[in-house]
This record gives structure tokens, sequence and C-alpha cells, in this order.
């Protein structure tokens, strides 16, 4: 793989008392959460629950109305771009731009990352991701399932501890799911962390999984 966790680290993610509103409308309040180095946690609800304001909550994008987000006991907030480097956030969507290629894709989102890749990395990973042969093609002549493929070739070359994911699966074949399966798996085992949500099911093995349903 491309990143390498550093084992010797142990991190710690906790959510303590949060709370989201949408509007007037509270869409969950009272969560708490503490999630460990090697530790996998799927967050579950019906549509409009709140699951991607959670995620976007977790990566510092949108503040809670009332609770905190610690990492390593540090609230994100104080902590600014150690933070931000220490996550990799996939949306439920793309994020991938029509007119560039796969290749000028993923140099564009490492470099908004703050990732400085080679061309043979960028080369690996999409080879890896199963679009060998269409690295130079424009994003907009690939299928939904080839453009989220594009997407997962982010998780190869990001070198960072916590992945947070919304809906990974869309639009995946099998094919991709099980690479996705054994990505997941491998980054668990070094010792990252995975916070996701998922419509469908997909079996992890991880040292520790846990569920967060919301309602």
């Amino acid at each position: 793989m491309s990143y390498n966790v550093n084992l010797s680290t142990i991190f710690m993610l906790q959510g303590i008392n949060l709370e989201c509103m949408r509007g007037d409308r509270t869409l969950f309040k009272n969560i708490n959460f503490s999630l460990e180095s090697g530790g996998l946690m799927q967050v579950r609800g019906p549509n409009g629950s709140g699951k991607t304001s959670l995620l976007r909550i977790l990566c510092g994008l949108a503040p809670p109305i009332y609770g905190e987000i610690l990492w390593d006991t540090n609230n994100i907030r104080s902590l600014g771009e150690k933070y931000r480097n220490a996550i990799t956030y996939l949306g439920h969507l793309n994020g991938v731009k029509d007119d560039l290629t796969a290749t000028e894709n993923l140099y564009i989102s490492s470099a908004l990352a703050g990732v400085v890749i080679t061309k043979n990395k960028v080369h690996e990973a999409l080879q890896q991701v199963g679009l060998s042969g269409r690295e130079s093609l424009p994003a907009k002549v690939l299928s939904q399932g080839q453009r989220r493929r594009i997407t997962l070739a982010r998780l190869l070359v990001c070198d960072t501890a916590l992945w947070i994911l919304d809906e990974p699966l869309t639009a995946l074949d099998s094919s991709a799911i099980e690479l996705l399966r054994n990505l997941l798996e491998q980054h668990l085992k070094q010792g990252g962390m995975v916070v996701m949500t998922t419509h469908q099911e997909i079996t992890i093995a991880a040292i520790k999984i846990q569920q967060l349903q919301l309602t």
C-alpha cells in the first residue's frame, strides 16, 4: 500500500454530547463515542437522520450545536491543520472534475490535501483501483463506477490515520467493493481508523467494530 500509519502511535477520536440541528429541527443529540487505533465505527440511520452532518462535524467542516470532538484529548478546533492532516474525507459525491483526466484529478485532490505524490505513485494507485488504460481519459467519459474508483484511489496515496467515508460503496460493482474491503482491512490492521456510513452491507475485519445508530 502507498500509505504508512505509524503503529507506534495510538490515536483516539472522541465525540462528547454532540448535538446537531438543521433549521429548527434537531437531527441528533447526546451522541457519544470513542474510537481508537485499529477501530471501525459504522454510522447507521434512515435518510435525514444526520449521518452526513455528523461526518462533516467529525471533519471539522461544520461545528456542532453542542458538544465537542476530541483528537487525542484535544478539541479539533484548537488543532487546526494538525488534525486536518491526520484525516481523509470522502463524501458521498465523487468530487471529480469532468474535464480532467483520472491522473489530473488524483494530482489535484492530493495537492488540495497537502500531499505531494509522484507520477509512479499516481499510476500505481489508479492501476490498483482498476483504471489501468483509462488514466488519460477525461472523467466525463467514464462510468459512475469508474469515477468512484478515482475517488477511492485517494485512499492509496493519502497517508492519513483517520478515514471518514460517506457512502463509499455507491456505484461500485462487486470487484470494487472487494477492493475497498481490502483497503479498509489493511488500513485498520496497520493501526488506522475508519468512520463510515453505508446503506449496503459489507463485512470488514477489524480489532474493534462499533455501530453508531442515529434515529
